[in-house]
């Protein structure tokens, strides 16, 4: 089974997905505000079954949340790095929280190959990576090494199923 939120104990187990969940989810991927109503026309149900059905992927944690795609250059933060991390074995969870608070952190994930952890970032610009690369990542006891790669461009695909 997969972790809740934090405090909330594990997820139950979710349900099959069938073709119209994943219609639902196709859509709301591509405008999360879509009202009930335009998803149960798109979808060909009532606005009763697409409202528990929306609820069901929320309550079994197939939908995690929604929230808004941002351009984070236009937003203020206009330098993005990939930044690898080689850590001390055993040591994910408590390297997880601390990562988790760092200011601009977007993604972290817990990966296998030649280092231990993958963690985007957003910053203002170059000064403020730096900073963050070599005062506070470097500063966690656990992290035995860092190696940055700047971003030129990138771009948010839009999930296919």
């Amino acid at each position: 089974m997969a972790e809740g939120q934090e405090g909330t104990g594990p997820l139950p187990s979710a349900r099959p997905l069938d073709a119209i969940d994943q219609d639902i989810l196709r859509m709301l991927q591509a405008d999360g505000r879509a009202s009930i109503r335009s998803v149960a026309e798109r979808v060909h149900v009532s606005r009763a079954n697409a409202y528990a059905r929306i609820n069901r992927l929320v309550e079994d944690g197939v939908i995690r949340g929604f929230g808004a795609r941002v351009d984070h250059e236009r937003a203020g933060h206009g330098t993005s790095a990939y930044i690898t991390l080689k850590i001390v074995q055993n040591t994910w969870r408590t390297v997880r929280e601390q990562l988790r608070q760092l200011p601009g952190a977007s993604h972290i994930a817990l990966v296998g190959g030649d280092f231990d952890v993958l963690l985007l970032v957003h910053t203002p610009d170059n000064r403020t990576l730096r900073e963050l690369v070599l005062t506070r990542l470097q500063a966690i006891p656990e992290v035995l090494s860092t190696r940055t790669l700047l971003v030129f461009e990138e771009e948010d695909l839009e999930p296919q199923w």
